[in-house]
């Protein structure tokens, strides 16, 4: 509960920060199926040398059950065009849960190609990266700390900014002796209505919509899809 307490600062800290200097969003997930809610602080900055992005989410079923961040910078070295470059990724995830305990911290690095539309108005991101996973053991109890991921992310804008269909798709090796699993897959599509579009509306940046977890040996062996009822805030 103590690092429950110190996750939950830490987001305090990152939203004042955020705020008052970077564009950022916050949304809260009701997720349908397990009748409990996620609270999410997204920031995204790209700056001269590349881009920095992380994410913090809380888990409450009522209470904080669980915690988990990302953060990622991306060192852009190579522009192919005005509209597409590669850059180097580096990354670190990192969390824990009240049932489960804290999760295996992951250290990742790899290439990242990205891509944009004129307007930039439809971004994309595909990564291959060397995900390192320390204390992760197979079956048999040998270590399996060398791992891989596969990631895209997408943003698309329809109807003049009206629709937003975004996300992630992750796949990954993770050896996981309780389950006898050892890849994942994991995508989170996002699909939001944004408000602001609404005559008179300008200046509220609220967005509803849905988000559905799709996964296979995510959180349990096997396939599912969670949906959730969704609102996000974007300063």
């Amino acid at each position: 509960m103590k690092k429950l307490v110190s996750i939950l600062i830490l987001t305090t800290l990152f939203v004042t920060m955020s705020s008052e200097a970077f564009g950022q969003n916050v949304q809260i997930h009701h997720d349908l199926e397990r009748e409990a809610t996620t609270t999410t602080v997204e920031m995204f900055r790209p700056d001269a040398g590349g881009s920095t992005f992380f994410f913090v989410d809380l888990d409450y079923s009522p209470k904080v059950s669980g915690a988990y961040w990302e953060i990622a910078r991306e060192f852009c070295f190579w522009q192919q065009s005005k509209y597409n470059w590669l850059s180097i990724h580096a990354e670190f995830n990192g969390g824990m849960s009240s049932a489960a305990g804290s999760f295996n911290n992951s250290w990742l690095a790899g290439l990242t190609y990205s891509g944009h539309s004129k307007d930039w108005s439809k971004t994309w991101s595909l990564s291959a990266m060397y995900k390192y996973i320390p204390g992760t053991v197979d079956t048999k109890g040998k270590k399996q700390v060398h791992n891989f991921q596969l990631t895209g992310v997408w943003n698309l804008d329809f109807f003049n900014h009206w629709i937003s269909f975004n996300g992630f798709a992750d796949f990954w090796r993770e050896h996981r002796a309780w389950q006898g699993t050892e890849f994942i897959f994991l995508a989170e599509p996002q699909l939001w209505v944004n408000l602001k579009n609404i005559k008179g509306w300008e200046k509220i940046n609220l967005s509803l919509g849905t988000e559905v977890e799709i996964s296979n040996n995510f959180v349990e062996e096997g396939f599912e899809v969670m949906p959730t009822l969704a609102a996000k805030w974007t300063f």
